[in-house]
């Protein structure tokens, strides 16, 4: 799917969730608006319970809002019927996640190679071995390619499923808390590496609870009261508001 030059890549506007099957239902996005082009890398940060997983679903195709336009490319996408949508999701978006979700008996190259299954079956062998090995190249772990998980630092094993979310090169590559299961100096490792993503037009959404992890990125969001707001340094400097642990 691509568009006409300088299109964005994302385009929220006005996104409305609400979360019902409790006594009161409640609102949880309201309002939200957001535009991010190809090699943009943005970082939303907020409380825990702020929407931020939750936007991040409606984001990657999981979950439909109740109001509100999403375009992708210039196509609204709003309310695509399931199988649509879990075609784009897989053709588009890569994600990671605070926890890794590796398959344990599998090579760190075979749990790559799991993201390149779809409808059509396996791509021929020479092919797929090559954009294996070129993702798990990206994100510095080439040598560890016949590794199991268990035999993998916590670090090196976010390497391989941010490897995973790559080998199809997304356009948009989402990830929730990537870092939140990681010391410091690994985090900033794997921080990195999702940033270097962009270079090659891939747009990136971190959502984090980590101050030092969300200035790296191009722009800083904050998730208050449903809507979308940018942050300036002194702002976050100041608050401090970003305790460790996975908000919704």
């Amino acid at each position: 799917m691509t568009g006409p030059l300088n299109e964005p890549l994302i385009e929220l506007t006005g996104l409305t969730k609400t979360l019902r099957g409790q006594k009161e239902p409640r609102p949880i996005l309201t309002g939200v608006d957001l535009t991010v082009h190809a090699g943009d890398s943005v970082a939303i940060l907020g409380r825990s319970g702020s929407g931020k997983s939750t936007l991040l679903s409606l984001m990657g195709l999981f979950d439909r809002p109740d109001g509100g336009r999403y375009l992708l490319h210039g196509r609204d996408i709003t309310r695509l019927p399931e199988r649509k949508a879990a075609a784009l999701r897989s053709a588009e978006f890569g994600f990671v996640f605070q926890r890794f979700f590796l398959l344990k008996h599998l090579t760190a190259a075979q749990n790559v190679a799991m993201a390149l299954v779809n409808g059509q079956g396996w791509l021929p062998r020479r092919r797929r071995k090559a954009k294996v090995m070129a993702a798990l190249e990206k994100v510095g772990i080439a040598n560890l390619a016949k590794h199991r998980p268990p035999r993998l630092s916590g670090g090196e094993q976010q390497r391989v499923a941010i490897a995973r979310a790559l080998v199809r090169e997304p356009r948009v590559l989402l990830a929730d808390e990537p870092t939140g299961a990681l010391d410091t100096e690994t985090g900033n490792l794997v921080v990195s590496t999702l940033y270097e993503a962009t270079a090659q037009g891939c747009g990136l959404i971190l959502v984090t609870h980590d101050w030092d992890h969300a200035r790296r990125m191009d722009r800083v969001l904050r998730l208050t009261n449903g809507r979308l707001a940018e942050v300036d340094g002194a702002e976050s400097e100041r608050t401090q508001e970003f305790p460790a642990g996975v908000g919704s």
